[in-house]
């Protein structure tokens, strides 16, 4: 029974593919029967591949005396051959037949299908540099081939994490087996009898075991068909065989020929144009022009037809035609440009490409006509004529010019057998399924003679070991001819169909056809007839193609020849395949011409016409620029590792890790945040699931070139040292000791320098698949609210320090028109926050630190600068102490009430400046006493504070009450020292802003010196001030985990944010990462504690979220609750009050009320719900009848019956 077709099956959606499935199976250990095994095998050859191919590449890069090129260019040659092949069928089968069962993860291998390629193209085009003896040139070879393997070993691998296992699970045995079978036989014949044969000797002897049981379950058991296969597989090995088939086959011909008639003397008596000397095997490639013609011009008749008449009911059969002539016209350009040009020395490679292009349009009309609907058919052919009749003036003027160029050159300087084999050749350029379905097409198209002289000259050219190959083209052909006789008999003398069955074990068994062959007791007439019916009938539905251009059903009863079908399903070929004819024929244009990549070009029009207007999300992907920038300096600079001295190692490893650092913090956001939000949407499950798998790849390598910088940097130093003791008494040793580390070191920075190629071409081609895959979908299912939430969540989980790092390296990559963007984007994000007090605070000051540079102030005066700077960007008043000295009353008076009647202000922010201006004169003149004593009061051992202050004086432990810390703050405002904020406003009548100090003292030398993280004094040698320091808020603290949240601008107890706590836009607080899904109320936590009315923002003390939104100190939460259950600002219930309110069910179920009261009845307003509604009378508990929640409050009373 031949292999069943599969079925277009539902689509089923997948939030992620497992890893291991409910079985207990794992992508690496599928089961042995399973058909998708055979993938593995493939894969495991790729690897082998690749890795001969690195291996020869390094060693040339390596070896003073040189190499081979020629061997690595041959290795190039076949790998890429081999791989693009594999990666068309799988474009074309298995990804198409994948999606109809699972959506959104088969479009992303295909674009990485596509960035192998250009990759191939990398690498040609520089073998075919002429640079053979220079070492760059061979350590940058070395690097290509590095990237290559590391780019096709992470797909091969994430396809065996992601899509075997989908297609383990989502198809049957059977659909398994068919899919497979449509893969191969989707590979060109010509590659096939080379690629079983390679995968065959990449593997195991079990492994090859396995492989051979797994394709008898594979292929339809057809004889012929495996025949074909298992020759092909066993390469060298069928020698043996192809000679007894053809003793065989001469001594059953013993009527037609003598045992020792030779091929040429098989010549049918009938056949006078063979033997004519006029007579040219090459003349041919005639019949291909003319019923290609013939084919496009009912092509365009019948577009006309339909125009006219208005008829659409028929446009599937009318594109598979339109689809059928584009893949026969590519692989017949594409045959040509590989077989028959080459041996003339001519090309068409321009013409053949003008063609791909217009069949192109011909496929952009096919999906406009299907999204469109019937609504624009009319406008669509209409256009769909005038494009037919272009490319088939196009493609008659090209023949032309064929015709009268190549052809003759052939005839004349080919000999028949030459000729013939060329033709021969070309043919098997097709794959077998397209084969199927072109020779009964061509076939039917000639004359008797012609056929007849077709079906010789593939015979004559043919090789022994294609005996069963031609038997199954002949049969083929056999199919299309619309006449009561067997073609082949009467071409070369028998029927091959026949004679093969004749020699195989008898079995009793008549030949099978394709789809029809059953195993009944039917005679062989009988099953040809219906064959052959079917196949002039229905093949152009089963083939995806037209194979003849009539509608009548020749009548073949009489036939004698019989060969299988193949099978295979057409669900699958479709639009893909015309992709696919495309990317074959960068194959034919040989090793050094550039291909042009659809993902590229795609890329660029869509991200033209993305950018026409800015969307918050477009930031994110503003990343990828400075990761590129990045990117490409590891590139170029790690060629100069191998010549480099300390200082050039130990800044390219700073500039690496920087990269590590914060590609690892971006691809983070986009695993917790972005991706996520993409496959919540329905339509979107598994979208994103290939790029968690590269960022896991990507994060393996980066942790590979880490440990491969630290041992250079570790050989450096020895060779270094080695270097600097040059006069040692064992100078021998000591030198071959020396040269051996020098040749460790070369190799190690070639190595690096290939994998910085590796993790570049990696990288460039993850951000472009984001930007042509992901990025359109936000544009598609986020609204512009949506997209700021996402921008906002990613900055509320990234601590201040990262940001410090990012946005100077984000933004050296961008225009300043970008930058303002961008930065104008996050603040968007972040408006109910302080994070655009913090950038301000922060981004300003080092946007102005170069012209301050050049000042002689001190730092106060910076500091003063500073603020000036960020005044005119913000445009609200934010004074320095100059500006304020110089102020009289009304100018005072007149900045208080601007900011007074400011709407835009934040309440907080506004109480905050009103009270330091209206308190601004008093801290001027402190200000400026204390700069007037600066110089006396360093002299003076007896200044206020200038002693050292102890957390615990008995252990001697720096600090205070407050903090442990090592220094003291000199106050700003008041030119004292105090160890904390909080020690200061304790004895002082006014506030210490700490932000604006500028100066500390060291409590170990009593030195006063500028605030850092450690004292500068040498005789405390750099010592730490405290374990965390912030630069921005000026705070010190050695005992407990501290960060700065940018959007608080604060400094908060805990990990970090992305940690342990993240940042809610909306609540404008940090919350701990058990509480992202909970209840936001803006700015819900910039106001006062309900219990003991403190500032919760700025509270150092733990606050508690309520479910109701609301916020307290955790302490006060626990003091109120033993008595109330109840929020204190909005009544609602503060848990799950459930037990209770069944006790109190409980209790008013016994409870009898006394009888004037028991019939009355209350309105009640329930605090939990917001309903209204009515309860039986009690002084005490009144029950919702929605909630059942007894927190409820009574607002009429009503003496009346109570009903309910």
């Amino acid at each position: 029974m031949a292999t069943p077709e599969i079925q277009n099956g539902g689509v089923s959606v997948m939030a992620a593919a497992p890893t291991v499935d409910q079985n207990g199976r794992t992508a690496a250990t599928m089961r042995l029967s399973s058909p998708i095994r055979i993938f593995l095998f493939f894969h495991k050859a790729i690897r082998g591949e690749l890795d001969g191919l690195h291996r020869t590449a390094l060693a040339l890069a390596t070896n003073g005396s040189g190499g081979d090129i020629e061997q690595l260019m041959k290795k190039c040659h076949f790998l890429r051959s081999i791989y693009k092949h594999h990666c068309n069928a799988e474009d074309e089968v298995i990804f198409p037949a994948l999606d109809i069962r699972v959506k959104n993860v088969a479009r992303t291998y295909s674009l990485e299908h596509e960035g192998e390629s250009v990759l191939f193209d990398q690498l040609f085009t520089l073998l075919g540099n002429d640079m053979e003896n220079e070492e760059g040139y061979k350590r940058e070879l070395a690097s290509c081939t590095g990237a290559l393997q590391t780019s096709i070993s992470q797909h091969m691998s994430k396809e065996e994490e992601q899509v075997f296992p989908l297609l383990s699970e989502k198809f049957s045995f059977e659909e398994q087996a068919s899919l497979v079978w449509q893969f191969l036989c989707s590979i060109p014949v010509n590659m096939m009898a080379e690629f079983l044969p390679w995968l065959s000797s990449s593997i195991s002897p079990d492994e090859r075991l396995d492989m051979r049981k797994c394709l008898h379950r594979i292929i339809p058991d057809e004889r012929l068909l495996q025949q074909i296969i298992f020759n092909w597989m066993d390469g060298v090995n069928v020698c043996n065989k192809r000679k007894r088939s053809e003793d065989d086959l001469r001594l059953s011909s013993s009527s037609h020929a003598s045992p020792s008639t030779e091929k040429s003397d098989l010549l049918p008596s009938d056949c006078s144009v063979i033997r004519s000397s006029q007579y040219h095997p090459v003349d041919d490639i005639l019949h291909w022009h003319k019923a290609i013609q013939k084919e496009l011009i009912d092509i365009a008749e019948a577009a006309r037809c339909i125009k006219f008449t208005g008829d659409f009911s028929d446009l599937s059969a009318f594109n598979r035609r339109l689809q059928f002539i584009a893949e026969v016209c590519i692989f017949h350009s594409i045959a040509e440009d590989k077989v028959i040009f080459p041996a003339v020395e001519m090309s068409f490679v321009e013409e053949h490409a003008a063609e791909e292009s217009e069949f192109e349009k011909f496929r952009c009309l096919i999906e406009s006509i299907e999204s469109a609907g019937a609504n624009s058919c009319l406008e669509f052919y209409s256009e769909l004529c005038s494009q037919a009749d272009h490319i088939m003036k196009m493609i008659k003027k090209h023949f032309l010019n064929e015709e009268k160029l190549v052809l003759p050159l052939a005839r004349k300087n080919f000999s028949r057998e030459r000729q013939r084999k060329l033709l021969y050749q070309s043919l098997c350029v097709m794959p077998l399924r397209l084969i199927e379905s072109v020779l009964p097409w061509l076939v039917g198209s000639l004359s008797e003679e012609e056929a007849r002289c077709f079906l010789f000259n593939m015979h004559m050219a043919a090789p022994a070991s294609d005996t069963a190959l031609v038997t199954l083209f002949s049969g083929w052909a056999c199919k299309g001819y619309p006449r009561e006789i067997c073609l082949s008999s009467s071409a070369i003398g028998c029927c091959l169909a026949k004679e093969t069955e004749e020699t195989q074990e008898h079995s009793g068994r008549c030949c099978r056809n394709c789809a029809c062959a059953s195993s009944s007791t039917t005679t062989c007439g009988q099953t040809c007839e219906k064959s052959i019916d079917q196949a002039n009938l229905v093949c152009s539905v089963e083939n995806n193609a037209c194979t003849v251009s009539k509608t009548e059903s020749p009548k073949a009863s009489n036939q004698s020849c019989c060969v299988p079908g193949l099978g295979v399903n057409s669900n699958s070929l479709g639009m893909s395949s015309l992709a696919t004819m495309k990317s074959l024929r960068s194959l034919s244009f040989g090793p050094s011409a550039p291909l042009n990549s659809s993902l590229f070009i795609w890329e660029t029009d869509n991200s033209s016409s993305i950018r026409g207007h800015s969307r918050p999300i477009d930031n994110i992907f503003k990343f990828h620029k400075a990761i590129r920038k990045d990117l490409e300096f590891l590139d170029i600079e790690s060629g100069k590792l191998v010549d480099c001295d300390e200082t050039f190692l130990r800044q390219f490893t700073g500039r690496f890790r920087l990269l590590w650092g914060l590609y690892r913090a971006h691809s983070n956001a986009e695993d917790d945040i972005v991706f996520p939000a993409l496959e919540s949407k329905e339509t979107l499950h598994n979208v994103s699931h290939s790029y968690t798998l590269d960022h896991k790849q990507e994060e393996e390598s980066f942790e590979d070139i880490s440990s491969a910088l630290e041992e250079l940097s570790q050989l450096h130093e020895n060779l270094s040292a080695k270097a600097a003791s040059g006069n040692s008494s064992e100078s021998l040793l000591g030198s071959l000791s020396c040269i051996d580390h020098f040749k460790k070191y070369n190799e190690l920075a070639t190595k690096i320098q290939g994998m910085c190629k590796s993790i570049k071409v990696t990288l460039d081609h993850h951000v472009l698949r984001e930007e042509v895959e992901l990025w359109p979908l936000f544009d598609r299912h986020f609204s512009v609210e949506e997209q700021d939430e996402l921008v906002g969540r990613i900055i509320g989980t990234t601590g201040a320090e990262v940001l410090q790092s990012m946005l100077p390296w984000v933004t050296s990559a961008l225009t300043q028109e970008e930058q303002n963007k961008m930065v104008n984007t996050w603040k968007n994000a972040t408006k109910n926050t302080m994070f655009s007090e913090w950038l301000d605070e922060w981004w300003g000051g080092t946007l102005a630190a170069p012209s301050q540079a050049s000042t002689s102030e001190n730092n106060i005066s910076q500091e003063i600068a500073t603020h000036e700077s960020v005044d005119q960007s913000d445009h609200m008043f934010k004074p320095g102490w100059k500006d304020i000295f110089r102020m009289n009353q009304n100018e005072l008076e007149s900045e208080i009430q601007k900011v007074s009647h400011d709407p835009t202000l934040d309440p907080r922010r506004k109480a905050y400046l009103l009270q330091n201006l209206m308190t601004s004169k008093w801290i001027a003149y402190q200000q400026k006493f204390s700069q007037s004593r600066t110089s006396e009061a360093d002299d003076d051992r007896d200044l206020l504070g200038r002693t050292p202050s102890y957390r615990d004086p008995e252990k001697q432990i720096f600090g205070c009450e407050h903090y442990k810390r090592n220094c003291k703050l000199r106050a700003a405002c008041c030119g004292k020292l105090f160890a904390c904020r909080f020690c200061h406003d304790e004895v002082s009548d006014h506030s210490m802003d700490r932000k604006a100090t500028s100066e500390m003292l060291c409590m170990n030398c009593l030195q006063i010196q500028p605030v850092g993280p450690v004292c500068m004094s040498p005789s405390c040698n750099g010592l730490s001030m405290a374990k965390y320091y912030c630069s921005s808020c000026k705070f010190f603290d050695d005992e407990r985990d501290v960060y700065h949240c940018p959007s608080c601008n604060l400094c908060r107890v805990g990990k970090g944010l992305g940690i342990d706590f993240f940042h809610c836009m909306t609540c404008n607080y940090c919350l701990g990462m058990q509480l992202v899904d909970h209840k936001c109320r803006e700015k819900g936590l910039e106001s006062n504690c309900p219990i003991c009315c403190d500032f919760l923002f700025t509270s150092s003390t733990a606050v508690r979220a309520l479910p109701c939104g609301h916020y307290m100190h955790s302490a006060c939460f626990q003091a109120y609750a033993c008595t109330h259950y109840s929020c204190p600002i909005c009544s609602k219930s503060m848990g799950d009050m459930s037990v209770y309110f069944g006790m109190l069910d409980a209790l008013m179920a016994s409870e009898v009320l006394p009888e004037e009261y028991r019939d009355g009845c209350q309105d009640i307003l329930c605090n939990d719900c917001d309903r209204k509604g009515t309860a039986p009378f009690h002084w005490l508990y009144h029950k919702c009848g929605f909630c059942g929640s007894y927190n409820t409050r009574v607002i009429k009373v009503d003496r009346d019956n109570c009903s309910t």
